[in-house]
């Protein structure tokens, strides 16, 4: 007969990640990669000095998990374009026929994204937690710093489900190409210019914005770097300081907050890709996809699908769900709710004012302190690149970055 103890502990064991400790990168050594944000404000270093083992199996999950999902993206965009149900993810309406013109044509290429997933780790089943498919958030840690860890430590570093590079890389060539496959194709990218921009003052976007303007250059095309304040628009297209014209502009700032605080811009916007003076990175369509009233959307057209949650616009009838808003980051104005609407555990936040969803609560995996850990999968036209955030039951801004290491 199995006692209390004895179940507590195989529950442990059931959920418990694999953890190899490794030494730590120096500070002076991340903040020469440009990575200045290693400690977080309580003093703790953000990125750990343990890497998750994983199997190539469970790495082969993540990939097919990731890719089947996007897939289910597309196919809802599509769905919520052609029943007009912008209102219902939140979308403004300022951006509504920016998103309609975005979607029309190939040229409006979705660069990256990320997947967060719940579970890939011993049997335990991938669910999709939300889909950050315009904010770059751990591009830089998951890219380069998970790497440079494996090399630290003497470690293989192709032991690793890491191609985020290359795979951003091909995706700014298909800007030109419009092809899946890039390889040999003959074209003069350095004709082709995209403008990058961050807002001053922060270090880490800042950081993150020059590393894919370096993929970007590493692809072959002609350059630049701009503060978003001193981005220059007009009818003819997007110029930088110096009065340079860009046929792309990449902008590390959110649509809706653009549509929102930027309501000028967003015309303005509107009117250059009418024009066809300018593609602007990511589309504006990938509002869609971060929304997380497409979660409930995705649940409605694929119900039996394994990797979604039960989600819903209203409160669930579950002994335990969580409410989110549409637009919000680092779990921000995120709760953990019973049957009853009582309130388990919250984090506040800048984004109450925004529709609500509900999503079913799924358990994540675990270390035997009791961390929590969420997988992320970047996508760039495939998944390319997996690494995780450790926490507690909602993962926030003082969650840390754990790469992995495929025995």
């Amino acid at each position: 007969m199995v006692d209390l103890v004895e179940l507590h502990h195989m529950e442990v064991d059931r959920l418990a990640v694999k953890l190899e400790k490794v030494n730590s990168l120096e500070d002076t050594t991340l903040e020469k990669l440009g990575f200045t944000w290693h400690t977080d404000s309580d003093c703790t270093k953000y990125v750990s000095d343990e890497l998750i083992q994983i199997s190539s199996d469970e790495a082969e999950a993540y990939y097919t998990a990731a890719n089947e999902i996007y897939d289910m993206y597309v196919e809802a965009a599509e769905y919520v374009i052609e029943n007009e149900l912008f209102f219902e993810l939140g979308i403004p309406f300022n951006l509504v026929d920016t998103i309609k013109k975005s979607w029309e044509s190939d040229v409006h290429w979705h660069i990256y994204g990320r997947f967060d997933l719940c579970g890939g780790i011993d049997g335990s089943p991938i669910k999709l937690i939300e889909f950050n498919a315009d904010t770059p958030t751990s591009l830089f840690e998951t890219t380069l710093l998970q790497w440079a860890l494996l090399k630290e430590n003497g470690m293989d570093e192709a032991k690793q489900f890491n191609n985020v590079y290359e795979a951003i890389k091909n995706n700014f060539k298909r800007l030109i190409t419009l092809f899946d496959d890039v390889d040999g194709f003959d074209e003069n990218y350095d004709a082709w210019k995209i403008l990058f921009s961050s807002i001053e003052g922060d270090d880490e976007e800042e950081a993150t914005t020059k590393l894919l303007q370096q993929i970007a250059t590493d692809a072959g095309f002609n350059t630049g770097f701009e503060y978003l304040q001193n981005v220059k628009f007009d009818e003819e297209g997007i110029f930088d300081l110096d009065d340079n014209k860009y046929e792309y502009w990449f902008k590390l700032y959110p649509w809706e907050d653009i549509a929102h605080d930027e309501p000028e811009l967003a015309t303005t916007l509107t009117t250059i890709m009418n024009n066809q003076s300018a593609i602007i990175l990511n589309p504006a369509y990938t509002l869609l996809f971060q929304s997380k009233g497409m979660l409930k959307i995705l649940y409605d057209l694929f119900p039996d699908s394994p990797y979604l949650l039960q989600t819903s616009f209203e409160p669930l009838e579950l002994t335990k769900q969580v409410e989110k808003c549409v637009f919000g980051r680092e779990g921000a104005n995120t709760a953990i709710i019973d049957e009853n609407n009582t309130l388990l555990e919250k984090v506040d936040g800048p984004y109450d004012n925004y529709k609500k969803v509900y999503q079913e609560y799924v358990e994540f995996n675990k270390d035997n302190s009791g961390m929590k850990y969420q997988a992320g999968i970047f996508f760039a036209y495939e998944a390319c690149g997996l690494s995780f955030r450790k926490g507690g039951e909602i993962m926030d801004n003082m969650s840390k970055f754990v790469g992995h290491v495929i025995v």
